[in-house]
């Protein structure tokens, strides 16, 4: 047994990067890790959808992507098929697949997504314009927004 300790790579959400991929897009990505941070083909990022909030239509030739709803409501569409998400949902997006996810509820809609390979999707994010995560975002990230007083 090889008795070799890898440390882990460590980030908590005041060490994320966000950006708005284009100046009037409704929503915003947060990189968690990616290939720069990681050493791995992978994106990770909390992407965060204003009210009324949307992706473009966009497609991955190789990559799957992943999206874990955190919180708020939306629509995920695939291919022409939707379906309601809300908190604790998964949506998995095959390679190929040209789809959007839209926040249809009256927040934001926070979801973790991962894309395996990268695909330039990290460089993508990165190439927008650096944004600020807010006191709401930094609220859900840390999980105090689910906290009961005692």
């Amino acid at each position: 047994m090889d008795s070799a300790c890898v440390i882990p790579v460590y980030k908590s959400p005041k060490d994320y990067q966000t950006f708005r991929i284009s100046p009037h897009d409704s929503n915003r990505l947060a990189i968690v890790f990616d290939p720069t941070i990681a050493n791995m083909s992978l994106t990770y990022c909390v992407e965060i959808f204003d009210v009324g909030g949307k992706t473009p239509p966009n497609r991955h030739q190789l990559a799957v992507e992943m999206f874990f709803v955190l919180k708020g409501e939306g629509l995920a569409t695939c291919d022409g098929k939707t379906v309601s998400i809300r908190a604790g949902d998964s949506v998995l997006v095959p390679p190929t697949g040209t789809h959007v996810l839209e926040n249809t509820g009256s927040d934001r809609l926070y979801t973790l997504c991962i894309m395996v390979p990268n695909e330039d999707f990290a460089e993508l994010i990165r190439s927008g314009t650096p944004v600020e995560l807010d006191a709401e975002d930094m609220a859900v990230l840390s999980r105090s927004d689910s906290l009961v007083p005692r």
